[in-house]
């Protein structure tokens, strides 16, 4: 994980997705190209928005059972988190200029 992010695990997802701030949960694994383009965007974007947006790293060899739970069969997989509800689904990778984008209308 990178200084800005904050890993995920089974154990911690409900605690982490119920913050009170917007929350974008990276589902990846280790042996994922295309999650491995997302990690410098991720960080990036992490520390741009400290504060105003949670980016949490959830592998997903590690932590089966939070990926089969929202249907993870693609990955990456980025899932935007409001008060614990999922509100937006986004699969495969993309730039960061993309990526903020999508997440521009959650992020105040």
């Amino acid at each position: 994980m990178g200084q800005n992010t904050v890993k995920g695990t089974d154990a911690t997802f409900v605690e982490l997705i119920g913050s009170s701030l917007p929350t974008l949960v990276d589902f990846w694994a280790e042996w994922c190209g295309p999650c491995k383009m997302m990690d410098g965007p991720l960080e990036e974007i992490a520390g741009d928005r400290a504060g105003t947006l949670q980016i949490v790293k959830l592998n997903v060899d590690e932590n089966p059972s939070t990926a089969m739970q929202f249907g993870v069969m693609s990955i990456p997989t980025m899932i935007i988190f409001q008060g614990g509800e999922e509100k937006k689904r986004l699969v495969g990778a993309r730039s960061k200029a993309q990526l903020e984008a999508e997440i521009d209308s959650f992020v105040s």
